[in-house]
């Protein structure tokens, strides 16, 4: 069991104001993603929930359990940090197993563990080494190895791909999926990056400002942005958001995504000069300067070879097209 319950917790640092009134609820094997931008209080709502910062006010209940006066050690969590903290004099097996001897776990036990835990995740042929002879995604794969053997109520992850390159990030993010649905476990996982988050989560927490801006369904979040904000920070490249009365529009902001536009060099809606072309095999982003709309992002699929000087008219999807009034709530 691994569920989560995060009533109306604050926390302040000094007069600052990081987190202003948190209320959520997390179901037992669960695969949450914090995400948001710097500064908007995820990690340190990871913290309270580890008991590793307190709570200047609320409840954090595991299983039922208030654990706001509760250690971090006694509430049944594991943590992997953006930043591996292995012990360098230690092999692999060593740093996986360590925290398990410091609670005189019984050695067959341990054993057992470490072996399921290393089969999990491909660690077997390195047991025998230390880390500054594995790789950073080897790495951070012993210090996921050392969070599953404790066999915990819940997985906390705090932006644990940072500090690997792009293909790394991809393979690992694979990893931890498919650990995810191995042990049905309860995770939570923090990241300024909204593709982690997309393709990781089965609920979005999208967190501003110390506050909940929406939950949902990565496609929810998606496909109905409650304001602006989300709008704008789900989805890449980012949505367009065009000033609705320069289009003759009732609504304040018109936001359009930019795989929900079309181009055609002779006729559309808005006409406009290509400025960029960004040509990335799979698919081409280009940046227009529209006489009508400003400047706009559109992805075409495939390559599109436009230079820039080119005219080209944007024609967006009409049935994709989103509105949001003075108070960048989205217009249902």
């Amino acid at each position: 069991m691994g569920s989560l319950n995060i009533e109306n917790v604050k926390k302040a640092f000094g007069s600052v104001d990081v987190l202003k009134g948190i209320d959520l609820e997390v179901r037992d094997g669960e695969f949450v993603v914090f995400v948001g931008p710097s500064g908007c209080g995820k990690s340190t709502l990871l913290r309270v929930i580890a008991g590793l910062e307190d709570a200047s006010s609320g409840n954090i209940i595991i299983d039922g359990q208030k654990v706001d006066a509760v250690p971090p050690a006694e509430r049944g969590i594991a943590m992997v940090f953006q930043t591996y903290a292995l012990y360098p004099h230690l092999n692999v097996r060593n740093n996986m197993s360590l925290g398990l001897k410091q609670i005189k776990t019984p050695a067959d036990e341990i054993t057992r563990r470490v072996k399921a835990a290393s089969g999990m995740l491909s660690l077997e042929p390195y047991l025998e080494r230390r880390p500054a002879e594995l790789s950073g995604g080897q790495r951070q794969r012993v210090a996921i190895g050392r969070a599953v053997v404790r066999e915990p109520k819940l997985f906390l992850f705090d932006e644990p791909l940072s500090n690997l390159d792009a293909a790394l990030r991809v393979n690992t993010r694979l990893e931890i999926a498919q650990l995810h649905r191995r042990l049905s476990a309860t995770m939570i996982y923090v990241t300024h990056d909204q593709v982690e988050a997309m393709t990781l989560a089965d609920r979005i927490v999208v967190l501003n400002g110390g506050r909940i801006e929406q939950v949902g369904a990565p496609m929810e979040l998606y496909n109905s942005p409650t304001n602006l904000f989300v709008a704008g920070f789900i989805g890449s490249p980012k949505m367009n958001f065009i000033d609705g009365t320069r289009l003759g529009e009732t609504a304040k902001t018109i936001g359009v995504r930019p795989e929900h536009m079309t181009v055609d060099p002779k006729s559309g809606s808005w006409k406009g000069t290509v400025i960029h072309a960004e040509h990335l095999g799979a698919d081409t982003n280009l940046y227009l300067d529209a006489e009508q709309a400003g400047l706009l992002t559109i992805r075409t699929f495939g390559e599109y070879r436009a230079e820039p000087g080119t005219t080209l008219y944007a024609t967006p999807d009409p049935s994709r097209i989103f509105r949001f009034n003075d108070q960048g709530r989205t217009i249902r």
